[in-house]
C-alpha cells in the first residue's frame, strides 16, 4: 500500500481518522470486506489486539469505505446482521481526494460519530475514562436516518474507556440495533469490557506489526533515526508503531539503558546510581518520562518472567543474558510475586499521591530481594 497521510501539524503523527497508512492488517481488512460483500454484515465490532498497530486506522478506513460506497443498499443489518445486495467491492480503499475522505479526517462527516475520552480544560489533560454524556447520543444518532442515503457508523476508541454507565448505555444500542448502522468498538484490552458487550460484537482481532515494518515506519517518520535505533525502538515496541514513535519521543532507548545499567548491578544494587535514577525521575516535570519508565520496566519484567517458565530470551544479547542470570537466581513463583507488587503500586502511584522517588527506591528494593533467592 502506498503511504497516503493527511499530515496534522499540531499532533506530528495523524489521528487515524486523518491516516490511510495501514500496514500489516490485509488479513483483517479482508476479513471486513468479506462481510460487507457476503451480504451479512454484524451490526457491531470488537476490534481488538496490542495498543499502537492500528486498529483505530483499521476502523475509520472502513468506515470511510461504508460512507464512500456503501450506500444505497437496501438493508436491515439486525443482531445477526441482514441482507446487504450490492456490487462486489475488492477494496476498502478511498482516495485521499475523496470528498467523503476529508469530511471524516476533518470530523465533519454527518453520519459518523467518534467517541473517544474528552479533554479536560480546567485540569489541562485528557479525561481518565468515557463518561455516559459522551455515548448518551450514541442511540439516536444511529436511529436516524443517513443523511447521504448510506450508513451511519459510530467509532469509540478506546472502548475499554467506557465507565460502567457509559457502557451499559452502548450495551442498549447494541440490544436494539438500527438498521442500516454500525458500531465499531477498538479496544486493546477487551476482558475489560463486559460480558453482554463482547457477546454482541463480532471480533476481530490483529496482531502487532512485523518488527522489520515497524523499523521501516519508523525511519520514514523519523528519517535521521539510526538503523540500530530504529530495530531498538521496534523491539521494544514489540509490533506497536503508535509505541515505537512515543518511545522515540519520549528518550525511551535513554531510559531503557538506564534500566538495564541498574538491572545489571543486581542482585546487590548500586545504591548510588538507584537514587540518581530515582531522583530523575521523581522531579517535577517528569511525568511522560516516569511513566515511559514503568512501561520499560513492566516490558523487561515480563520478557524476564518468560525467559523463567519457558527460555525465552531478552530484546537484545545483553539483556538475554542478564535474564538468564536472574532467572536462575530465583524461582518463577517469586518473580511473579515480584510482578503483582510492582503493578499494585504503579497502579496506585496517582490514586495514593506516592512520590515517584520513592516509587522507584521501593520497586527496586523488591527486585533486589527477589534476585538475592
Amino acid at each position: 500500500m502506498n503511504a497516503q497521510v493527511l499530515a496534522d501539524e499540531e499532533e506530528g503523527v495523524p489521528h487515524p481518522r486523518k491516516n490511510s497508512d495501514l500496514r500489516g492488517h490485509d488479513q483483517a481488512e479482508k476479513v471486513l470486506l468479506d462481510a460487507f460483500n457476503s451480504g451479512r454484515l454484524a451490526h457491531a465490532w470488537l476490534l481488538c489486539g496490542p495498543k499502537g498497530i492500528g486498529k483505530a486506522t483499521l476502523a475509520y478506513r472502513f468506515a470511510r469505505f461504508l460512507l464512500a460506497k456503501g450506500g444505497g443498499a437496501s438493508a436491515d443489518n439486525g443482531l445477526f446482521g441482514g441482507e446487504l445486495p450490492k456490487d462486489d467491492l475488492s477494496s476498502l480503499d478511498v482516495s485521499i481526494d475523496d470528498p467523503v475522505y476529508n469530511r471524516v479526517a476533518a470530523g465533519a462527516h454527518a453520519d459518523l460519530k467518534a467517541i473517544e475520552r474528552q479533554f479536560d480544560e480546567k485540569k489541562g489533560k485528557y479525561k481518565t475514562e468515557i463518561v455516559v454524556d459522551d455515548v448518551r447520543s450514541i442511540g439516536s444518532f444511529m436511529s436516524l436516518s443517513a443523511a447521504e442515503e448510506g450508513w451511519r457508523v459510530v467509532v469509540i476508541d478506546s472502548a475499554e474507556e467506557m465507565n460502567r454507565n457509559a457502557a451499559n448505555a452502548v450495551l442498549k444500542v447494541l440490544e436494539e440495533p438500527p438498521a442500516k448502522a454500525i458500531l465499531l468498538l477498538v479496544s486493546h484490552n477487551p476482558g475489560r469490557l463486559l460480558p453482554t458487550i463482547r457477546s454482541r460484537c463480532r471480533k476481530l482481532t490483529l496482531s502487532a506489526l512485523d518488527e522489520a515494518v515497524v523499523t521501516g515506519m519508523l525511519s520514514e517518520h523519523h528519517p535521521g533515526i539510526s538503523p540500530d535505533d530504529a530495530v531498538a525502538l521496534a523491539r521494544l515496541a514489540e509490533g506497536s508503531i503508535g509505541r515505537a514513535l512515543d518511545l522515540e519521543e519520549e528518550g525511551g532507548l535513554e531510559l531503557y539503558k538506564d534500566l538495564i545499567a541498574l538491572l545489571e548491578t543486581l542482585p546487590h544494587l548500586d545504591v548510588a546510581v538507584l537514587h540518581a535514577l530515582a531522583g530523575k525521575l521523581g522531579r517535577a516535570g517528569a511525568d511522560t518520562a516516569f511513566q515511559t519508565f514503568a512501561d520499560l520496566l513492566l516490558g523487561w519484567l515480563g520478557r524476564m518472567i518468560l525467559s523463567v517458565s519457558r527460555g525465552d530470551q531478552g530484546m537484545s544479547s545483553v539483556e538475554a543474558v542478564l535474564n538468564n542470570r536472574l532467572a536462575a537466581a530465583s524461582s518463577l513463583a517469586s518473580w511473579l510475586e515480584v510482578w503483582d507488587k510492582i503493578n499494585h503500586l504503579l497502579a496506585r502511584t496517582d490514586a495514593i499521591n506516592m512520590d515517584r522517588r520513592q516509587m522507584i527506591i521501593t520497586i527496586f528494593l523488591a527486585l533486589e530481594k527477589a534476585a538475592q533467592g
